[in-house]
């Protein structure tokens, strides 16, 4: 479930922390040695079938298999003439790789902009800048629920996320519930469907390279357990529950996929038991699907493909070559203030959980093999200690996985993170480096190359730079302590590093956006060059990089920003110039007011991209085209009716 409207990112890296708080099994499965995860395929449906029962009913509660929910918050071709011109430059997606494209709510391929908001699919003509097509899409949510693209030549795939828990869009907040779908569109000319998918069970996240799309989709068990009598013990209820498991039948647990091709025929499928694996230790409370789709190809008699794990999954990092899941310990529990100078030496264990507390915090990646067309191929399972912040908590190079966790100690009370290397063909654990930030959880990482980059934060921010170039032995090389901190990093090139996120008093209360330029040449030295500072603001780009632009032929960068400093609220964009040693504010951009019922608000800038000598920024509201320069008012497109 999303909100409508996105939180002040004063609580951004919160949220963000918290991606992983959906509800979740009572019990965890007995801990295995950690890096020595293995994914294993069912030999039939009959085992398929008594091995989920087993897990499942072992894992069930008396309140079924989610427990008493608790939540921690702290968000037309034909106008256009294709040979007039060259396509003009323009900016893409910011992701975290290069060549593989993740979902967003705005597209461009420099003559369109396409867009989707409130369930319509809208195309815009970036020369005429007007809208030349639009789809309604609206399901039986009223459009109401999130929605992303991808988009391929003349094709583009809108996920419409439904109402379900989905980790990466979690920052949102919460939405009206629908089901999950996703919807293949042809754009040669007026936007038509000619596909569609209807997965059972919430959307996870999405990558796309060249014209293949790998879909993750996450479910539990469709069991319906007994209502609660008066007068019945949880013992008891438990019990009752267990019985209804070991009752269930195996379609309790395979997701049903509806699959509309391009002629309008309509099949249902289910993933076949032989391409269901398990990992050695499950709780058969969760199933992860993962579908294919290539857009160029269309909805085939294939379908999308899909193959299934019978274990849980809230990340999604992809290569070119790689697509690994990882599932996040299923709980939350906050950290006590703790006196850094009393923290214990030693980094928390995660073997010795205190009695009715939380269970140890594993995070379990499994990588499958997406080098090849079809589906992907399962390749290799690990294990390591600590939870995940997101997903530039991974990062592939030169045949090894880096990841990123921070573990809590089993009373809560003290933290600290690593950096764990592993080698990706059997993932099994090389090399780490702990003791960063004690006390501290991570805000936000940044691996590049051979170097990594780890943000931890209490009171004061710690940027750690890190020497990864030998998997065995990975060490800190430099830190610098600043107040506040920073929850986004991007390269900038030539040693240099933005940094997005909040400034903070001494005492670690935050104070408002601030944007860092780090110079981080000496990987021993690492300064900070300039700050720039906002008072009582936050911005999306927190918490969310696909809200983040930069320009490097300009120097130009562009974030969401939301103020309320002196009782008054304003948001808009803030454009920024970024040199080899300074940021400095270029202005502000804002969307028309818009008046209701009496009530006038300003439109939240969402995104923001470069096409040609102009800024394009987006609201739920429309599109504002601003010159690059001057940013001069240039065009105001709106996107609702």
């Amino acid at each position: 479930m999303k909100t409508l409207t996105r939180p002040i990112a004063a609580a951004a890296a919160l949220v963000a922390a918290l991606a992983a708080c959906t509800s979740a099994p009572p019990d965890k499965a007995p801990s295995t040695p950690l890096g020595q995860v293995r994914l294993v395929s069912y030999s039939d449906c009959d085992e398929l079938l008594a091995g989920l029962r087993e897990k499942a009913a072992a894992n069930v509660g008396p309140w079924g298999f989610g427990g008493p929910q608790i939540m921690y918050m702290e968000d037309a071709t034909a106008a256009r003439d294709s040979t007039a011109k060259a396509t003009p430059d323009h900016s893409t997606t910011n992701v975290h790789e290069a060549g593989v494209d993740e979902p967003d709510l705005v597209k461009t391929d420099g003559d369109r902009v396409f867009t989707v908001s409130g369930g319509v699919l809208r195309v815009i003509d970036t020369a005429t800048r007007k809208v030349t097509g639009s789809l309604d899409l609206k399901g039986d949510d009223g459009g109401y629920s999130p929605a992303d693209l991808l988009v391929s030549g003349d094709r583009a795939l809108v996920l419409l996320q439904g109402g379900g828990m989905a980790a990466t869009r979690i920052a949102d907040g919460f939405a009206p519930p629908g089901q999950t779908r996703y919807v293949l569109v042809d754009l040669a000319g007026e936007p038509k469907v000619i596909g569609a998918i209807k997965p059972e069970g919430a959307h996870v996240d999405a990558r796309m390279v060249g014209s293949t799309v790998r879909l993750v989709t996450r479910g539990q068990p469709d069991i319906a357990f007994p209502e609660a009598k008066e007068n019945v013990g949880e013992a008891e209820r438990k019990a009752m529950n267990q019985a209804v498991v070991r009752g269930a039948p195996l379609t309790a647990w395979l997701p049903e996929i509806e699959i509309t091709d391009a002629s309008g025929a309509v099949r249902k499928a289910t993933v076949p038991c032989e391409r269901v694996s398990h990992p050695a230790e499950y709780t058969g409370t969760s199933m992860l699907t993962l579908h294919t789709l290539d857009l160029a190809q269309g909805v085939t008699a294939a379908g999308s493909d899909p193959i299934a794990l019978a274990a849980d999954g809230d990340i999604v990092y992809g290569t070119g070559q790689s697509l690994y899941v990882a599932s996040n310990p299923r709980w939350w529990w906050p950290i006590q203030p703790v006196d850094v100078e009393q923290a214990p030496a030693t980094e928390p264990s995660p073997d010795e959980p205190t009695p009715g507390g939380p269970p140890p915090e594993e995070t379990e990646v499994h990588r499958f093999d997406i080098s090849g067309a079809g589906a992907p191929s399962y390749a290799a399972s690990g294990k390591v200690p600590g939870r995940l912040l997101n997903q530039y908590s991974l990062s592939e190079h030169d045949g090894h996985l880096r990841v990123a966790t921070t573990l809590g100690s089993a009373d809560g009370r003290s933290s600290s993170s690593s950096v764990h290397v592993l080698d990706a063909a059997g993932m099994k654990t090389v090399g780490q480096v702990g003791g960063l930030g004690k006390g501290e959880r991570i805000y936000s990482v940044r691996f590049i190359g051979p170097v990594g980059y780890v943000v931890t934060f209490r009171q004061v921010d710690p940027l750690y730079t890190l020497d990864l170039r030998d998997p065995a032995t990975p060490k800190v090389t430099g830190e610098l302590k600043i107040t506040g901190y920073s929850a986004y990093l991007h390269p900038a090139g030539d040693g240099r590093l933005i940094g997005v996120g909040q400034e903070a008093s001494t005492e670690g209360r935050t104070l408002g956006t601030q944007i860092s330029l780090f110079d981080v040449a000496d990987p021993a030295n690492p300064r900070r060059l300039s700050q720039l500072f906002q008072k009582d603001s936050g911005s999306e780009a927190e918490w969310d990089p696909h809200a983040f632009l930069y320009w490097p032929k300009t120097g130009t960068a562009v974030i969401p920003l939301s103020s309320h400093a002196d009782g008054t609220f304003e948001t808009g964009a803030t454009v920024l110039k970024i040199t080899d040693s300074e940021v400095t504010r270029t202005g502000t951009i804002q969307h028309p007011s818009r008046t209701e019922q009496g009530l006038a608000y300003q439109p939240g800038i969402q995104r923001s991209m470069v096409i040609g000598d102009a800024i394009w920024t987006f609201s739920y509201e429309g599109a504002q085209v601003n010159d690059l320069a001057t940013l001069a008012k240039q065009a105001w497109i709106p996107l609702t009716s």
